[in-house]
């Protein structure tokens, strides 16, 4: 769906290069996701594949053909959700909505369908300049799904949505996968990234520092322990075990025989983890 090769590109007014020769491919129905932190070069990237950034080197396909060769008919066949939202205000969620869905023609979903994949239905007809950061966020989403793209491309996702709605908006990314749409998307939020993403790219400095599955980097970067926390007393103790050959480690099997045995935890690493180890560097 997207093979990016070398891709490197420096904005006009900077004395350093935002991206560095970065090559990735996101196949048919993945999601894909950018991980790093502010400045990182995640919405270079995706302003690059969505056509929005030209002035780069290297190679760049989407769907078979360069970003370059690209014309208006891109624009119906990809979706974009940006981090800021940009409404009508004056306008309600419908007008705003039925405004964009004329410029689409008949590939173009009804109105009241998309409102309430995103919890926003009954606020319709309400103004959007009375909607909060993240109902308008919503209604980002909304925009970029009226014409059912194949590719769809979200900018933080998550960003100002209470947990509630961030856990509704990351089922819909997982239930448009199931529908077929193949997503990119860039986050600095770990459990976005290791919750709906089949793979994830950290990017640091503009450059990617590793490219995996969430799981598969959490096993090689994790410890592979085994914590035991048992009470005694007043006191309460913990241990770390090695996973291999555990179940003939007779101090391991003494701890969890205790009386007093609270828990038992694996000590996989989170992502968070793992990208530090990785770059050096944090997420925020």
């Amino acid at each position: 769906m997207i093979s990016v090769q070398d891709l490197s590109y420096t904005y006009p007014s900077a004395t350093e290069a935002t991206l560095r020769n970065l090559s990735f491919q996101v196949q048919e129905g993945e999601i894909f996701g950018f991980l790093g932190p502010s400045g990182a070069g995640k919405s270079t990237t995706q302003n690059v594949l969505i056509g929005i950034l030209r002035g780069w080197s290297g190679d760049v396909e989407v769907l078979g053909r360069s970003v370059q060769t690209w014309g208006a008919d891109y624009y119906r066949t990809i979706g974009v959700s940006f981090e800021l939202p940009n409404h009508y205000l004056k306008l309600t969620a419908r007008e705003n909505l039925e405004y964009f869905r004329s410029l689409h023609g008949e590939r173009s979903q009804p109105v009241e369908s998309v409102l309430e994949q995103v919890g926003l239905l009954e606020h319709a007809d309400k103004k959007v300049s009375e909607f909060s950061k993240g109902m308008k966020n919503r209604l980002n989403f909304c925009r970029s799904l009226l014409h059912q793209p194949r590719l769809w491309f979200l900018d933080e996702p998550t960003s100002g949505l209470d947990p509630v709605n961030a856990v509704r908006v990351r089922e819909l990314i997982r239930s448009k996968q199931r529908e077929g749409v193949t997503v990119l998307l860039t986050t600095h939020d770990m459990h976005t990234a290791e919750s709906v993403c089949d793979r994830v790219a950290f990017i640091v400095d503009g450059q990617i520092a590793a490219i995996d599955s969430p799981d598969a980097l959490r096993q090689r970067y994790g410890r592979k322990d085994v914590q035991v926390e048992w009470q005694e007393g007043e006191q309460l103790q913990s241990k770390d075990f090695p996973l291999k050959g555990l179940n003939n480690n007779p101090e391991f099997l003494q701890a969890i025989a205790k009386p007093g045995l609270r828990a038992i935890h694996s000590q996989e690493a989170t992502l968070e983890h793992v990208f530090v180890k990785v770059t050096g560097r944090a997420l925020q």
